[in-house]
């Protein structure tokens, strides 16, 4: 390898970023509520494979239904947690799925863990958990 060249955070002793795999009871269907209210992007698959990938950004996520689920004995419901970057980014998202139809389990609040987080649900039970980790800001006021 030449000095020139770059290690991948992989390579470097880092892990590469989770793919989360949700259940869903139609790759199809699911996919269409990530796209179409969640504003995810449909890569690649479908129902009659039993898996379909989707992303947003540097987010990726799998789609599984029941026939390939049951062949490596996984199940659901899931949670994903979702990790911004500010208290900000957590309202706007908020907002877009808010006005987008997305099926709200609850509003952005601050919580006691120093989480500024909301929920939503996808057609089948799951929930994305979306958040901003607010505790080094405290860190820092405390300095």
């Amino acid at each position: 390898m030449s000095a020139g060249s770059k290690l991948s955070k992989t390579a470097k002793g880092g892990a590469p970023a989770a793919v989360p795999e949700i259940p869903v009871s139609n790759v199809e269907k699911a996919a269409e509520y990530y796209v179409n209210v969640l504003g995810f992007h449909f890569d690649w698959g479908n129902d009659a494979g039993g898996i379909g990938g989707i992303s947003q950004g540097d987010c990726r996520i799998f789609l599984t239904n029941p026939a390939f689920r049951q062949s490596y004995a996984t199940g659901g419901p899931a949670t994903v947690w979702l990790n911004l970057n500010s208290r900000e980014e957590v309202d706007e998202l908020y907002c877009r799925w808010q006005q987008s139809g997305a099926k709200i389990v609850s509003p952005p609040e601050d919580k006691p863990w120093h989480l500024r987080e909301f929920r939503v649900s996808d057609l089948d039970g799951n929930q994305l958990r979306v958040f901003y980790d607010f505790s080094r800001e405290l860190s820092h006021e405390s300095v």
